[in-house]
């Protein structure tokens, strides 16, 4: 029995700061929050999904970020993101093309890695990132 396809990402937050994860996942990155099941809501954190795309944000009293592990989004306009991430004061790192696709780093708001990719053609320079 082969595994299909991955449901979802959880990444872990510490406790009391949803309305944080709301303000970045739904209101910056645009992905929709979903209530979650009544008997998951009482442990805190949040969900948010667009279609096939599922992130879910669980509390851990012992929190630490993710710095290395991470999720990778696939995002339409990845210049005009960066733009609206540091304008929002949101660490941003451009990083080395990978083949096929522009890409950057920004964390959340508590400190985990977050790769944005846009795909693209042939490796070439994109206006407004300073990489290639």
């Amino acid at each position: 029995m082969p595994i299909r396809r991955i449901d979802h990402v959880q990444l872990a937050m510490p406790p009391g700061r949803e309305d944080e994860a709301r303000t970045f996942y739904s209101g910056l990155l645009g992905i929709t929050e979903q209530a979650k099941p009544e008997h998951l809501a009482k442990r805190g954190g949040c969900w948010f999904e667009n279609g096939d795309l599922k992130v879910h944000l669980g509390v851990e009293a012992d929190f630490r970020p993710a710095r290395k592990a991470h999720p990778g989004f696939l995002v339409d306009d990845l210049a005009e993101l960066v733009v609206q991430l540091r304008a929002a004061d949101v660490p941003v790192r451009d990083d080395e093309p990978l083949e096929g696709c522009h890409r950057a780093y920004a964390d959340d708001p508590f400190g985990n890695r977050i790769e944005l990719l846009e795909p693209i053609g042939p490796a070439r320079p994109h206006p407004g990132l300073g990489v290639a």
